[in-house]
């Protein structure tokens, strides 16, 4: 555990994925952390160069005991489609060894927004696992919400509205909502700056200063049309190539709705992203909640840049919310 006033051992569950993978890398680069991949005993996924590895499995809890002893943090990074009591499982054994902090699979929107949640059922079991941690009284989290990940939703036509391929654009309402969005790098960034942070301080940032919490980053806050502008520059298009919709956001979300209740896979990115457009403000936390992008030292980065690489994941990945998916 933590001889000094600062974390050492950090264990990532999640570590070959999407953002885990660039957590991880983040938290080698700092020179300041032994990273442990925590992973299950049959994963074949390819891990960052430099981490530990400790092979887990989730229905013997002595395994996931013994890759937690000696660790100061837990990092967790689900995908949607891990067994549900997971993320409990590695809770209560990082209880069981006294692992002091928690970094819960959060990566989102706000899910301290109420109506958010009451709206989008899988940000429920976020709330739901914050309060475990709480009543298990043996760790503490903090968690952070990054917002959607920008290159990674951009590049699905029907969570943004916006699709290179065919050049349509479904406006949200007017497209004006601005909505706080996270790169992947930023949220790596993120990770290995906080878990930096001194543990106390009296007179600065400290990770006691965030226990318990939710809080907040980003790298833009932006609209569908912030977003297809950049678009048209980084595509070297203009406006009249695009073809242009709109769709009042309540409807779109009650559509998503439906096409769930059918097994549409499409209906679950239209529910869960439109939601977070809504004219409510619950989408644009920088202003409405405040980033700790000043304290992290986080950079401004470019959002021409990172619309480029939404453009070449749209090229490049298979798209899992298709149009009759």
């Amino acid at each position: 555990m933590a001889a000094s006033n600062h974390i050492s051992n950090v264990a990532i569950v999640g570590a070959g994925g999407n953002s885990g993978r660039v957590m991880t890398e983040a938290l080698l680069k700092t020179g300041k952390h032994i990273v442990t991949a925590i992973t299950r005993v049959d994963s074949q996924t390819k891990l960052p160069e430099g981490v530990l590895v400790k092979r887990v499995d989730y229905d013997k809890t002595n395994t996931l005991v013994d890759a937690l002893s000696g660790q100061d943090a837990m990092v967790i990074t689900l995908a949607g489609n891990a067994p549900p009591d997971t993320e409990m499982k590695l809770i209560n054994a990082a209880g069981e060894v006294g692992v002091p902090w928690i970094l819960p699979s959060e990566w989102a929107p706000d899910t301290a927004n109420e109506a958010l949640v009451n709206d989008v059922f899988i940000f429920q079991s976020k709330v739901s696992i914050r309060k475990a941690i709480s009543d298990l009284g043996k760790s503490s989290y903090i968690a952070v919400s990054t917002g959607f990940w920008y290159e990674y939703m951009l590049a699905i036509p029907a969570t943004f509205g916006i699709d290179f391929a065919k050049r349509t654009v479904v406006l949200f309402d007017e497209g004006q909502t601005k909505v706080s969005v996270s790169t992947l790098p930023q949220v790596g960034r993120v990770v290995a700056a906080l878990l930096s942070l001194p543990i106390s301080s009296h007179g600065s940032a400290c990770l006691q200063h965030y226990k318990d919490q939710v809080v907040y980053v980003n790298s833009f806050t932006v609209s569908q049309i912030d977003m297809l502008e950049s678009a048209c520059r980084v595509t070297g298009t203009k406006l009249d190539d695009w073809t242009i919709t709109k769709e009042p956001s309540h409807e779109r979300y009650a559509s998503g709705v439906e096409q769930i209740k059918d097994g549409k896979r499409i209906g679950f990115a239209k529910m869960m992203a439109t939601r977070v457009f809504y004219p409510d403000g619950c989408g644009d936390t920088e202003h409405n909640k405040g980033t700790l992008n000043g304290v992290l030292g986080l950079p401004k980065e470019d959002l021409d840049e990172a619309t480029q690489a939404a453009v070449e994941r749209a090229r490049t990945v298979p798209n899992w919310a298709e149009e009759g998916s």
